[in-house]
C-alpha cells in the first residue's frame, strides 16, 4: 500500500516562507485528491488545503487563503504546499493524506495513509 513522507518543515521568522513536500511511494495513488492537515499543541488535526488529482481544483481554510498554495507533480508522485507570509499561528506539525471518500473533503476522517508529519515553527 501507499506510503507518504512529508518534508520541508523548519524554523522560520514570521513573514517568511517554507515549501512543504509530500512524496508518495506508489504512482497509482498519485491520481487521488491529496490533503494537507496540521496539528498544533492542544488542538485537533485541522484541514489546511487540498488539491484534486488533475491539479486544477484546490480548497483552503480561510486563515491561509492568499498565503498558501497547493500544487502537485504527478509525474514525480509529489504534492507541495507553498507557505508564504507565515504567522505564529501556523506553527504545527503538517501532514499529508489521501482522500478515501466518505463525504467532506475537509474532514480528516476521510483521509488515510498519513505520513509522519513535518514540524513548522514560526517565531515572532
Amino acid at each position: 500500500q501507499v506510503q507518504l513522507v512529508e518534508s520541508g518543515g523548519g524554523l522560520v521568522q514570521a513573514g517568511g516562507s517554507l515549501r512543504l513536500s509530500c512524496a508518495a511511494s506508489e504512482r497509482t495513488f498519485s491520481s487521488k485528491t491529496m490533503g494537507w492537515f496540521r496539528r498544533a499543541p492542544g488542538k485537533a488535526r485541522e484541514f489546511v488545503a487540498r488539491i484534486n488529482w488533475t491539479g486544477d481544483g484546490t480548497d483552503y481554510r480561510d486563515s491561509v487563503k492568499g498565503r498558501f498554495t497547493a500544487s502537485r507533480d504527478n509525474a514525480k508522485n509529489m504534492a507541495y504546499l507553498q507557505m508564504n507570509s507565515l504567522k505564529a499561528e501556523d506553527t504545527a506539525v503538517y501532514y499529508c493524506g489521501i482522500y478515501i471518500g466518505g463525504g467532506s473533503l475537509r474532514s480528516a476522517q476521510n483521509y488515510a495513509y498519513w505520513g509522519q508529519g513535518t514540524q513548522v515553527t514560526v517565531s515572532s
